[in-house]
């Protein structure tokens, strides 16, 4: 079962035995036990991707995306810088997306754009709600480690029955918000994210509660990653599929606290 973050389903379809067009052989002529014993008796890397690799690569684009946030912040830049850094990470993240080829320097500008764009709208936010951004990362860190203990504690499985429930919630939340849109664009209501109506409160409650659940199905297929032998470089996929579903979850925390702040 592939991945509804199309990021992760891209690094599954190069991997053996997946549906994908591109069929790279990671298998060396081994057993697999023997390919994952081999590191803890030669100490030795076979050029598999691990966890720890996963953890390292998420971690730098991380740093990447906080690093240039913050001199954002600092430099309180306008409302236009945001829309390139968001525009600019749309393009670059379709690019890297969709490309069969893994490329690390398109993850960290990602992360730099992404970095840039969230840096000025948190300073926003933050001038309007004082004290909302500090409640945003800990309710994002908080929910990250929340959803990872019920996917390694298997209290939550990844079944197909789960994701095409995940997959129709998205598509509804997709739609309300696409009809909240137009009606806030004819002057019916405000707009989705711009007003304090029952429809933006559910919609962020829903955003909020969709980029969680989607964490879990994004961990899965990491696991799936690892265990089918993906190369080393697929780490650098990996982060950068966890880093547009963790970017989409602050968001909507972000949204949701203002909307809990105005009533």
């Amino acid at each position: 079962m592939q991945s509804s973050n199309p990021v992760l389903t891209r690094g599954y379809a190069a991997m053996p035995g997946s549906d994908g067009v591109s069929r790279p052989v990671y298998q060396e002529p081994q057993t697999l036990e023997e390919t994952y014993a081999a590191p803890a008796a030669s100490g030795l890397h076979t050029g598999r991707m691990t966890m720890e690799d996963v953890v390292i690569r998420t971690s730098i684009l991380f740093a990447v995306l906080i690093g240039v946030g913050g001199v954002a912040w600092s430099a309180n830049l306008g409302g236009g810088i945001a829309m390139v850094g968001f525009l600019g990470a749309f393009v670059v993240g379709m690019i890297n997306t969709f490309s069969q080829k893994v490329r690390p320097a398109l993850a960290i500008a990602y992360a730099a754009l992404e970095g840039l764009a969230l840096g000025v709208i948190s300073h926003v936010y933050e001038t309007v709600y004082p004290g909302i951004i500090s409640q945003a990362i800990i309710g994002t860190a908080a929910a990250f480690v929340g959803v990872l203990f019920l996917y390694r504690s298997g209290r939550v499985k990844v079944t197909p029955q789960f994701q095409r429930a995940m997959m129709g919630a998205l598509i509804g939340y997709m739609v309300l918000g696409l009809v909240s849109m137009i009606a806030g664009a004819f002057g019916v209501g405000k707009g989705y994210g711009l007003y304090t109506g029952g429809i933006g409160l559910l919609l962020c409650v829903a955003g909020v509660g969709l980029a969680s659940f989607f964490l879990i199905v994004d961990f899965d297929q990491i696991q799936k990653m690892i265990n089918a032998g993906a190369p080393q470089e697929e780490s650098w996929r990996a982060g950068f599929g966890l880093m547009v579903t963790v970017v989409w979850l602050y968001l909507e925390i972000v949204r949701l606290l203002s909307i809990l702040r105005d009533r």
